[in-house]
């Protein structure tokens, strides 16, 4: 966690409504209590931040909880800190790769030939203004990742999520994705100079717009899948803005984050409350801005956008 150093007019009798000001914009805790005893739940990024806690409420729930990560080292020490904090045993780590389609149908092959059912699926991983990387498979790494990864890994366990119905697919998107806009003629940044924060706001775009056109085509299934903004939280997501690097940032905008960021426990009340809230049965193609469902932006209610992007998501990953 990050410590921020708050100057001292800030301090003494104002901490009090400071402390409330920050909980209120944080949203507070998931509001349910329903527990998901036996269910089978599969975490991606789930190694850090939101991800590792999103699995940690879920284990205290009662889930198998399945932690997909790139980082098997991370990923094992992960799972052995949730089985230790929740002693639910039920807790293990997977490898998977999103910036490889190679790695994520391997994946996908394993849950289906071992696992029995599939209750909820949380596509959590992200990365977040890195330099211009491409993927095993040449994509844009941002869009890879965030996006075409998860949209292939939702596809191929489809089946098995609706032979588990009721079950519930969360796709974590951001309110960035406001200031994106799905530029068809040149997805992958092949043609235009790259810029990493167009890039992250075009693939969390993509992500509400999967999260619709999904809906439609679940519609009568038993499946339900949502988007949310969890909020900004003190994760690893922010590597490579500079942010924590910065002088300015930590001295001059330390107190404004402190109020404003969550950390990752309270980012992960949204995850949890998509996941397991009984009133939240049957919700689906909607877009929640924490534990709120809220409009998304216009261009992530257009349907023809939607569908298009379909169509050319499945093209690049072979579907």
């Amino acid at each position: 966690m990050n410590r921020y150093l708050v100057p001292a007019s800030l301090l003494g009798t104002a901490v009090g409504g400071a402390v409330l000001f920050k909980d209120y914009v944080a949203g507070g805790a998931c509001p349910s209590k329903a527990t998901i005893q036996g269910k089978t739940v599969i975490v991606t990024g789930a190694n850090t931040g939101i991800g590792k806690q999103t699995a940690l409420e879920l284990a205290r729930r009662g889930g198998n909880i399945i932690l997909a990560c790139r980082d098997m080292e991370k990923c094992e020490a992960a799972a052995k800190d949730i089985r230790r904090e929740t002693l639910n045993h039920r807790v293990n780590a997977r490898h998977l790769d999103l910036a490889s389609l190679k790695s994520i149908r391997e994946f996908a092959a394993k849950i289906i030939e071992e696992e029995e059912r599939v209750h909820v699926l949380v596509n959590n991983a992200a990365v977040m203004r890195c330099p211009h990387w491409t993927t095993e498979d040449g994509f844009e790494m941002q869009l890879g990742v965030n996006h075409l990864g998860h949209f292939l890994l939702t596809n191929l366990l489809l089946d098995k999520l609706k032979a588990s119905a009721p079950s519930r697919i969360i796709n974590l998107s951001s309110l960035a994705h406001i200031a994106g806009h799905i530029d068809f003629d040149d997805l992958n940044w092949e043609k235009r100079k790259y810029d990493t924060k167009a890039a992250y706001c075009q693939s969390k775009l993509a992500v509400v717009l999967f999260t619709k056109e999904l809906s439609q085509r679940l519609q009568g299934t038993g499946v339900t899948v949502n988007a949310l903004h969890p909020g900004v939280a003190r994760t690893e997501l922010g590597r490579h803005t500079g942010m924590h690097s910065s002088t300015f940032s930590s001295f001059t905008l330390g107190p404004i984050f402190w109020l404003l960021v969550k950390s990752p426990q309270l980012a992960a009340q949204p995850s949890t409350y998509l996941a397991v809230a009984e009133e939240l049965e049957g919700v689906s193609g909607k877009y929640f801005h924490g534990l709120k469902e809220k409009a998304p932006a216009p261009e992530a209610e257009d349907v023809e956008v939607a569908r298009r992007l379909w169509a050319e998501s499945a093209r690049l990953v072979g579907l």
